[in-house]
C-alpha cells in the first residue's frame, strides 16, 4: 500500500530545513534513507552538515543529486526497456533540447517522440539532455510495469528532497509516481527561492517558479500533507529583515525570527533595513564591514544575488538594479507590459539577497530623498 505519511513542507529563509531533514533522518530506527536534491553545491552542504553535527554520514543514508538519482535508479537499470543503444550518461543545457528547426517566426520545433525518439531524447553521441531525464525514466517506469519505482522504493524506507522548488517539467511528474509508492516521501523547499529555471518544458509550466504547492494541491492532494507552520521561523533574520523580505510574497505566510536564545544572544546597535546613500558608502563600509551583493559582476569577496542562496553574512550590502530601486519606492511588485501584468524585478533574487543576513540589510542608493516604502530607514555619516 501507497504510504500516507508523505508531507510537503514549505519553508521559509534561514529556518535550517536542511538540519531538519538530517535531524528526520537520524531518528529512523531501520531502513535506508536517500537524501536527494537538484544541485551539487546542495548536496555538498547536506554533506557538511551531516559532519558539523554528526560528525559522520550514517550507513543508512545516501546523498546524491536528483539527476545521479534518476540516472542509477532509472536509466542505467532500464534503459534497455525503450532505447536498444547504450547511453554514455548526461549533458546538461539551459534551453529547451532536441529541436529539429526553427520557423520563421522563431519558434522552436522539437524532434517528435514518436517519430524520432533519439533525437528528442539525447545528442548523437547518445547523451541524454538533463531537461528530458526524468521524462525518460518515466518511459521506462512505464515499459518496465512500474518497475523503476517499485525497485526505488524497495531499496529506500524515506525518500527526502530537499531544494524541491528547483524541479520542475516531467520532474513533478516523477515525485507524483513516487507518492503513489510505498515509501514515505518528505520533500521541503522556499518556493520564494528560485532563481533560474531548471527546465524549459510546456509539461507542467503552470507549475514553474515554485509552485509546488498547488501542484501537490492539483494532482496529489490525497497522497501528500502540505505543512506551512513548522519551517516558518528563521533561525538568521532579525524582525525588520523578515517583515521587509516578507513583502516580496504576500501570498506566502509572515516569516518569521525565532525566539532561540542561541540565536537571539548577540546584542546589536545597528539592525534592520536601510538606505546609503553613495556619499556615505566608504564610512558605511569602515563601520560595520557588510558583505557585497549584487545583481552581475560580483567581485573578489562579493557575491552576485543568485549564487549566495544557502549562505549567511552578519549584514549585507545591496547594489540594487533600477527596477529594485523604483521598488523601494513605490512598492509596486507588478509592472504593466501590453495588455499583460509581469514581474518588476527579479523577485525571487533580492529575496535571496535580503535573507543572507543576520543583522542588517543595506541598499546603495545615489539619491536617497524623498519618500520609500514603510521598512526602510535611511542612515547618515554624521561628522563630530
Amino acid at each position: 500500500m501507497p504510504s500516507h505519511n508523505n508531507k510537503l513542507i514549505i519553508s521559509v529563509a534561514g529556518s535550517g530545513k536542511t538540519t531538519f531533514l538530517i535531524n528526520e533522518a537520524m531518528k529512523a530506527k531501520s531502513g535506508q534513507i536517500l537524501i536527494t536534491t537538484y544541485t551539487e553545491a546542495n548536496e555538498q552542504e547536506i554533506k557538511n552538515k551531516f559532519m558539523q553535527l554528526y560528525k559522520c554520514i550514517p550507513a543508512h543514508v545516501t546523498i546524491q543529486t536528483w539527476f545521479s538519482l534518476l540516472i542509477k535508479h532509472g536509466v542505467k537499470p532500464f534503459q534497455g526497456q525503450i532505447f536498444p543503444e547504450k547511453i554514455n550518461g548526461m549533458i546538461l543545457v539551459n534551453e529547451q533540447s532536441g529541436i529539429n528547426y526553427t520557423t520563421k517566426a522563431g519558434i522552436k520545433v522539437p524532434f517528435s517522440e514518436e517519430t524520432d525518439f533519439k533525437n528528442h531524447y539525447m545528442t548523437t553521441g547518445n547523451k541524454l539532455f538533463s531537461d528530458k531525464l526524468s521524462k525518460f525514466v518515466i518511459r521506462a517506469n512505464e515499459k518496465s510495469d512500474g518497475n523503476v519505482i517499485n525497485r526505488l522504493a524497495n531499496i529506500y524506507t524515506e525518500i527526502y528532497i530537499d531544494e524541491v522548488q528547483d524541479l520542475a517539467g516531467n520532474d513533478l511528474e516523477f515525485i507524483k509516481l513516487l507518492l503513489k509508492s510505498i515509501a514515505r516521501i518528505l520533500m521541503v523547499g522556499d518556493p520564494r527561492q528560485v532563481t533560474y529555471l531548471t527546465h524549459n518544458e510546456r509539461k507542467n509550466s503552470q507549475y514553474k517558479e515554485g509552485n509546488i504547492k498547488n501542484f501537490i494541491l492539483e494532482k496529489c492532494k490525497s497522497r501528500c500533507e502540505i505543512d506551512e507552520e513548522t519551517l516558518t521561523f528563521s533561525h538568521r533574520n532579525n524582525l525588520p529583515i523578515c517583515e521587509f523580505s516578507s513583502r516580496l510574497y504576500p501570498e506566502f505566510s509572515l516569516s518569521r525570527p525565532c525566539s532561540c536564545i542561541s540565536c537571539r544572544s548577540v546584542s546589536i546597535d545597528h539592525f534592520g533595513v536601510f538606505l546609503i546613500n553613495t556619499k556615505d558608502l566608504d564610512n558605511y563600509n569602515a563601520k560595520f564591514n557588510p558583505t557585497v551583493l549584487r545583481y552581475q559582476l560580483a567581485g573578489d569577496g562579493e557575491w552576485n544575488y543568485g549564487a549566495c542562496k544557502g549562505l549567511g553574512f552578519d549584514r549585507v550590502l545591496i547594489y540594487p538594479t533600477e527596477p529594485i530601486i523604483k521598488y523601494l519606492r513605490d512598492g509596486l511588485l507588478e509592472k504593466s507590459v501590453g495588455d499583460k501584468n509581469k514581474k518588476a524585478f527579479d523577485i525571487a533574487k533580492l529575496y535571496v539577497a535580503m535573507t543572507r543576513a543576520r543583522f542588517s540589510v543595506a541598499f546603495v542608493c545615489d539619491n536617497t530623498t524623498g519618500d520609500f516604502i514603510p521598512g526602510i530607514s535611511k542612515w547618515y555619516y554624521l561628522t563630530n
